[in-house]
């Protein structure tokens, strides 16, 4: 009987994917072998509102019934980066080294996260910039819902990430 665990597929099923073993089947990267570096990674999701709705948070000072939507949506993040390995599968526990979230008005009426995520590790930080910046903006959601349901997160994208075998985007 074949051991299903293996902790070292020997090679990857498909050319770019780096999650699947030889046999096709789902598998944790193994990251044992790359060197310990500075790794950092930029990412952004966007909050659009209804005209009328983004008024009133702007007149409100984005605070809301359940309290300030900026300050709980950037806790939101950060613990979210800090546990994106308990949420998507096969990303490695990674020690944060930093973690930045901005929120800001993008026009008249969209808000625009950034989170912002260094390490010092074998593995990059591009799902944990990911997720914080989504997990924020589902922050914003969940507290400005009672003044409509018309708001629309997106995109989450990667902005910019370094280390590792290629960079992409510049860092600020």
């Amino acid at each position: 009987m074949k051991n299903a665990a293996s902790p070292r597929p020997a090679k990857k099923a498909r050319a770019g994917l780096t999650h699947l073993d030889a046999q096709g089947r789902p598998a944790m990267v193994d990251v044992s072998d790359k060197a310990v570096t500075p790794r950092e990674a930029r990412a952004e999701c966007q909050v659009r509102f209804p005209a009328e709705v983004a008024a009133q948070l702007r007149e409100s000072g984005l605070r809301s019934a359940k309290g300030g939507i900026v300050d709980t949506a950037v806790i939101a993040g950060t613990m979210a980066v800090k546990r994106t390995h308990e949420l998507i599968p096969f990303c490695h526990p990674l020690p944060i080294d930093g973690c930045r979230i901005a929120v800001e008005w993008d026009g008249d009426n969209r808000l625009r996260i950034e989170c912002s995520v260094r390490t010092t590790h074998r593995t990059g930080v591009e799902m944990e910039a990911l997720t914080g910046a989504t997990v924020a903006a589902l922050t914003v959601y969940d507290m400005c819902k009672a003044l409509s349901h018309r708001i629309v997160l997106g995109p989450a994208k990667l902005l910019a990430k370094r280390g590792g075998r290629r960079d992409v985007g510049t860092l600020a």
